[in-house]
């Protein structure tokens, strides 16, 4: 199917409006492209072209992992987009065949996993995609464009709409809408605009990890750079507290991320952005950076908390109004979960739309909130591993966390048990999985071999 030719039938309404041209954004207005007679994005971005940095995407500057479900979830929307930009340069492959992932200090086995992803820059794959939904013909992109607040009916049971400021175009205007979209991300307002209706906010679960990260960017040499793998995770353990991200992009590029738990921060200055990540618990990434080209300078972030909004606990919500993405549950970047649960949430939004258009919130909550359920289980209970981390620790947290240690060690010889892994963080299986029988018996047998 190429992009512009959807012909569909629309029977949700007439308008709808996404606030927000986020990853998040993009895929919910790819479903509403069907259900809608237009559909108009709304960005307080002026948003540049394909492949360039944008202001609200600051994240746009460090690693992003697309996982292997993100991809063929967006691959759904937008048929065709992972050979576009394999054309733009990306790289497509098999994660664990190409990829080093070292978790508890132990490198997993490689071996082919049948689970294929896309190492590619986020403005990249934001920008492509951003270019194949402009040319639906029911699409619009308003950009440079501030969101007020909403619009609601007189009894405030139903938005109506949003008031919108351009820039430089003089007073508010009102965008009228059957449906209002927020994925607005981290920054979402929803509670506050909310409130101003007469509605509760919705519950807040935090755990707070206080990451500190910093990322460059290095020129690649496919032909002397780690035979070829494209991708290494390192991931932080209790002796170093430390981490990394190194994977591949277009033009011949890595991005690097070192991250730190608790206190740990990577430095900016070049030379021990170097130094410190010969403290990682695996060499491979400081044995490329050292000898790379460097291309972009250290630049650095923090991530202070993971957030989930419990939006389906509410027991009032106006029609008309939806929230998606980072404004529901934002992720402990480190894990690279956020663009695929997002698009995750577009395909439960076509779900709930195909039953109707009546009291979609609600419905839309409650899907979410179960999709949602397992990255949030999976980034919150790695976090927990450290005992400073804030957060609730359940007795199964603990045992889990123990398993997964031992799943690791014996990971390191038994691919079977490596992929399984990969299958479950890449959002293709339940987490339950790892411990089928099974799976179990080749942890417990690894393990005594190891020891």
């Amino acid at each position: 199917m190429q992009a512009g030719t959807r012909i569909r039938p629309r029977p949700a309404g007439d308008h709808a409006v996404v606030l927000g041209a986020s990853m998040g954004g993009l895929a919910a207005a790819g479903v509403l492209a069907d259900a809608y007679r237009r559909v108009t994005v709304v960005d307080r971005d002026l948003l540049p072209a394909p492949g360039a940095q944008r202001r609200g995407v600051p994240q746009g500057r460090h690693a992003h992992g697309l996982l292997a479900r993100g991809r063929e979830v967006l691959e759904e929307l937008f048929p065709g987009l992972t050979g576009e930009l394999v054309a733009r340069g990306a790289l497509y492959g098999d994660i664990q065949l190409h990829g080093r992932w070292y978790n508890e200090g132990v490198r997993l086995r490689q071996g082919p996993s049948g689970l294929n992803s896309l190492a590619v820059s986020r403005p990249l794959l934001e920008g492509q995609v951003r270019r194949r939904l402009a040319a639906f013909p029911n699409v619009s992109i308003v950009d440079g464009c501030e969101v007020a607040g909403l619009v609601a009916t007189p009894d405030q049971r139903r938005v109506t709409g949003v008031r919108t400021l351009r820039r430089g175009t003089g007073p508010e205007q009102v965008l009228e809408a059957d449906l209002v979209v927020d994925a607005t991300g981290r920054g979402s307002r929803s509670p506050a605009w909310l409130a101003a209706l007469g509605y509760e906010p919705p519950e807040q679960e935090a755990v707070r990890p206080q990451i500190a990260y910093a990322s460059a960017v290095y020129r690649r040499r496919p032909a002397e750079h780690l035979d070829g793998d494209r991708v290494v995770i390192v991931a932080a353990t209790h002796a170093t507290r430390r981490g990394a991200a190194m994977l591949a992009m277009e033009d011949d590029r890595w991005i690097v991320t070192l991250f730190g738990y608790l206190g740990e921060r990577p430095p900016t200055e070049p030379g021990e952005f170097v130094d410190w990540a010969a403290t990682l618990a695996a060499p491979d990434v400081h044995e490329v950076i050292s000898s790379a080209e460097l291309l972009q300078a250290p630049v650095p972030a923090h991530f202070p908390a993971s957030v989930r909004l419990r939006y389906e606990r509410l027991d009032r919500f106006p029609e008309g109004y939806v929230v998606t993405g980072d404004a529901v549950c934002s992720f402990n970047p480190i894990y690279g979960q956020g663009m695929t649960v997002a698009a995750l949430e577009a395909l439960a939004l076509r779900d709930c739309l195909r039953v109707g258009a009546g009291q979609l919130g609600q419905r839309f909550f409650r899907s979410a909130a179960k999709l949602v359920d397992t990255p949030w289980g999976i980034a919150v209970g790695a976090d927990l591993r450290f005992p400073e981390v804030e957060g609730p620790r359940t007795p199964k947290v603990r045992m889990i966390n123990a398993y997964l240690a031992r799943l690791h060690v014996a990971a390191g010889q038994d691919p079977i048990l490596g992929r399984a892994f990969l299958r479950v963080v890449n959002l293709i299986d339940p987490p339950e999985r790892l411990m089928s029988p099974e799976l179990a018996f080749r942890v417990m047998r690894g393990t005594r071999v190891a020891s």
